[in-house]
């Protein structure tokens, strides 16, 4: 009874072919051989003088094709050939951005965003069976770049929401106001009793009070204005992809998805002025390809 052995897997990698073509391509070898070929045929003696050169080039291709380093580099070209061409790396670093922002919303917030953006999706669809086929696009379909950016504006907004609520609920209007009124008493107390160094500090610890209560009270109209503008935009979006279904204009269609864009001017500067009261990152740059990000990753996210 014999013990078996374990069985090395067949290589996978370039064809017996491929080998010998690139042996025979490989440095000087087709160059060398040609220049004995023809000093074999010029040598007298070319059906002595051929053969032999012949033979050396079989043995040389044996070897080579043979040598495991040798394959081994041709099948690892061979390899970088047939692979799939890589994500470009903005496409790649906008798709974790987006995902890294959806992850950063409260539950309610994400699932917000993303009935929306299925809305549109499932509103496209529509849009597109109605025109005669889901491969043809419909007269009054939404360019997708422009529904990109209200959507992007839609997320961000819903992210500087998510700041202005952490903001809000960690900052107390009520301890700031009455800091201000304790130092505005002890103010009072220095001129008094006339001093100056003291008062001093106590006006600048004022205005540095009122300050945060001016930067509570902004950041709380800031909030309202987020919630209504979350709602207008909201409603916007779903207005536009359901007349994609029903208006034959396409023209008309773009002329609102611009209309609505230009409208949200308001809505960039409150995301800047949100950033410099919440710390949050400002990015306001192009809008990454949200409509056609994969489903799964964005649901899982």
């Amino acid at each position: 009874m014999t013990e078996g052995r374990p069985t090395s897997s067949p290589r996978k990698g370039a064809s017996v072919w491929r080998y010998l073509k690139e042996a025979f391509l490989f440095r000087w070898n087709a160059l060398i051989f040609g220049g004995a070929a023809v000093a074999a045929v010029i040598s007298g003696h070319p059906d002595i003088a051929l053969p032999l050169v012949g033979a050396a080039e079989l043995v040389y291709l044996g070897g080579l094709t043979a040598n495991d380093r040798f394959r081994s580099a041709i099948d690892a070209k061979v390899a970088r050939e047939t692979a799939p061409p890589e994500a470009p790396k903005a496409t790649v670093d906008a798709n974790q951005r987006l995902l890294a922002m959806l992850r950063g919303l409260p539950r309610p917030q994400e699932v917000r965003f993303l009935a929306l953006r299925e809305r549109c999706r499932e509103m496209g669809e529509i849009a597109r069976g109605v025109a005669g086929g889901a491969s043809v696009r419909a007269p009054g379909d939404i360019d997708t770049a422009k529904l990109d950016r209200l959507l992007w504006a839609f997320l961000r907004l819903l992210y500087s929401q998510k700041g202005l609520d952490e903001f809000l609920a960690k900052t107390d209007r009520d301890q700031i106001a009455a800091h201000i009124e304790a130092l505005r008493l002890k103010e009072t107390k220095a001129r008094e009793d006339g001093d100056e160094r003291i008062l001093k500090s106590l006006t600048d610890s004022i205005a540095t009070a009122a300050l945060r209560l001016d930067n509570y009270d902004q950041a709380a109209r800031n909030a309202e204005f987020v919630g209504v503008e979350l709602d207008r935009i909201e409603g916007k979006i779903q207005a536009l992809t359901e007349m994609s279904v029903s208006h034959e204009d396409p023209d008309y269609i773009s002329s609102q998805v611009d209309s609505v864009a230009e409208s949200m001017a308001s809505a960039e500067l409150a995301i800047k002025e949100i950033g410099r009261i919440t710390g949050l990152a400002e990015d306001v740059d192009a809008a990454p390809a949200i409509m056609a990000a994969p489903i799964a990753e964005l649901e899982s996210a």
